[in-house]
């Protein structure tokens, strides 16, 4: 608003001339059409008033249309009645050309006066359009757009003489607005400190049991640039870790591998689930990168989030799925023209095969079942 007025102040004395102008002028959207139609009536007028009257002319004068008519019509009407009906159709199609010549004569005639030359009025017209067509281009647009540039520039001069006090009341809106506004952030951002500590101490407590004993887990809180605030606060949160003694924490993304993500993720996770209300968490490849003792331990602690919430769990892992309570194969099946995917539930002996073929690959071997065996039993 503060840029438009000043815009708008810089050019206060062209604007308030414009608009004298363009009210004296009283531009309609249609005018240029509307009068140039009518120019081009009034500069044909003389030619076509003079054919009108010659019209009018051979229809009146002397033996004329309408005398000729009137006089076959007559004669025809005094011997009707001798002609045993062969006359009356003639005499019916008289009377059909005299009403017809005769509308026709008063038409002309109605005709003849509309169309009257009138110099001083093709004079006004022709100036008319000659003004509205140089304002137009004194204001680089077309005559049929001066009329919304006058509202335009109406509303401009009313901003620019309101412009001081409504400034002045938008300014401390603003102002009042900001302050709230960061009062509101900074609380937030306390808030956030607090939760950050809290969170901190919760994946600490998660990482040993999933061999991450040496790992640091980081709540990073950072301001923004003014620029970049937003409803979500003015700081940024970024979770940071060290996978080694020493090493300062950096961007979780950046330093761990996709083992060690997959567990933070899995940490995290349990941290949040005890204090939302989600009653089902999903795991998707939440074992990714790991495996052996490291699997065992993410399966075990997957076990144990399960006493609170249903967790499913998609997972290539035999030590995950050892674990489990329930155990489905999903299978996938391409044919030439589409694809489908079947969910099957394992019984103990499917369960069993499954997990020895997750051990051993392609072909299921006596040991690899033997190993199952062994996971199934040690999960309990």
């Amino acid at each position: 608003a503060e840029a438009a007025a000043q815009a708008a102040r810089r050019d206060e004395d062209f604007l308030r001339h414009a608009v004298k102008e363009l009210e004296a002028l009283a531009p309609k959207s249609d005018d240029e059409e509307v009068l140039a139609a009518e120019r081009q009536l009034l500069r044909a007028g003389s030619a076509l008033g003079e054919a009108v009257t010659q019209a009018l002319g051979e229809l009146e004068q002397g033996r004329g249309a309408i005398a000729a008519l009137a006089a076959a019509h007559r004669l025809i009407e005094r011997n009707v009645d001798k002609a045993a009906g062969h006359l009356d159709t003639p005499l019916a199609a008289l009377d059909r050309a005299l009403s017809e010549t005769t509308e026709a004569q008063a038409q002309l005639e109605a005709a003849r006066d509309a169309l009257e030359f009138d110099p001083a009025r093709l004079e006004k017209v022709e100036e008319r359009l000659f003004t509205l067509r140089a304002a137009a281009r004194k204001h680089g647009v077309a005559v049929p757009a001066l009329a919304e540039l006058a509202r335009k520039m109406v509303s401009q001069i009313a901003a620019l003489d309101s412009g001081e006090t409504g400034l002045k009341n938008l300014a401390a809106a603003a102002e009042a607005a900001r302050a709230s506004y960061i009062a509101a952030a900074e609380t937030q951002a306390a808030s956030r400190r607090k939760g950050a500590i809290r969170l901190d101490k919760a994946v600490a407590a998660e990482l040993a049991p999933l061999k991450l004993e040496k790992a640091k887990f980081v709540t990073g809180l950072a301001p923004l640039p003014e620029a970049e605030w937003s409803e979500a606060g003015t700081d940024r949160v970024q979770f940071t870790v060290a996978t080694n003694p020493g090493a300062p924490p950096a961007p979780i993304a950046r330093i761990a591998s996709g083992g060690e993500l997959s567990r933070f993720l899995l940490a995290l996770k349990v941290c949040l689930a005890k204090v939302g209300d989600a009653a089902t968490i999903v795991f998707d490849e939440v074992d990714s990168g790991i495996g052996g003792a490291t699997a065992a331990a993410v399966g075990e602690r997957l076990k144990k989030l399960s006493h609170d919430v249903q967790v499913l769990v998609v997972t290539h892992s035999p030590q995950v799925a050892a674990i489990a309570d329930r155990h489905w194969l999903i299978r996938k099946t391409t044919t030439r023209n589409a694809a489908s995917t079947d969910v099957i539930e394992l019984d103990a002996k499917g369960r069993r095969e499954e997990i020895a073929r997750m051990l051993s690959g392609a072909e299921v071997t006596a040991e690899a079942r033997a190993a199952a065996d062994k996971l199934l039993t040690v999960a309990g």
